[in-house]
């Protein structure tokens, strides 16, 4: 039993020393042998610190890698999330732009409507006024009309029905107010499948 605790506890220690002592051969073979233990006890002890402090340094790194990648991530979540906030800053800005361009686009069609009308009402007006400077003139011959002097006692002629010139006008309009009402309507279709 006693034998078993030297070996254990002292085994490697008392085997390396005597070999020491038996290489050296002292003056005081006991005292240099004290000697030796304590400093090969102390050098125990010092690598066992000194194994502590290893483990300690690799724990440490582990975990300054691990907040290094954790930090790096983090990083990049907020490169991500800037980007998502800069698209999406882009995307409200575009959707903006287009409703300013509908919006615009819409002020447009009515002021041509409106100017459409106007000139629709005036058109009307014209008509009305001439077809009823012709009915007050349709009596008269061409020389009775004109006041000039020598202007030539012409036969009355009957005129044919021609369309005026504001019907051409009206229809021209009409073919221009459809024209650009289809192409708004082609517009607000891309819009909305955008």
């Amino acid at each position: 039993m006693e034998t078993e605790y030297l070996q254990k506890n002292l085994g490697t220690c008392l085997t390396q020393g005597l070999a020491e002592v038996a290489r050296m051969r002292p003056v005081d073979p006991i005292e240099y042998l004290a000697l030796w233990i304590y400093k090969y006890k102390e050098n125990v002890t010092r690598e066992q610190l000194r194994q502590e402090e290893m483990a300690q340094l690799e724990h440490e790194r582990q975990i300054a890698l691990m907040e290094q990648e954790m930090m790096e991530r983090l990083k990049a979540e907020e490169l991500l999330f800037q980007q998502q906030q800069l698209a999406f800053q882009l995307e409200l800005e575009m959707q903006e732009k287009e409703r300013q361009r509908i919006e615009e686009l819409q002020r447009a069609q009515e002021q041509f409507e409106r100017e459409l009308r106007m000139n629709m009402e005036n058109i009307a007006k014209g008509e009305d006024t001439l077809h009823g400077e012709d009915r007050a003139d349709s009596g008269k011959t061409l020389a009775e009309i004109s006041d000039r002097y020598g202007a030539p006692n012409l036969s009355r002629v009957e005129e044919l029905d021609e369309p005026m010139l504001s019907d051409v006008a009206l229809n021209i309009d009409q073919i221009r107010f459809t024209t650009i009402n289809k192409a708004t309507a082609n517009d607000l279709k891309r819009t909305n499948q955008q």
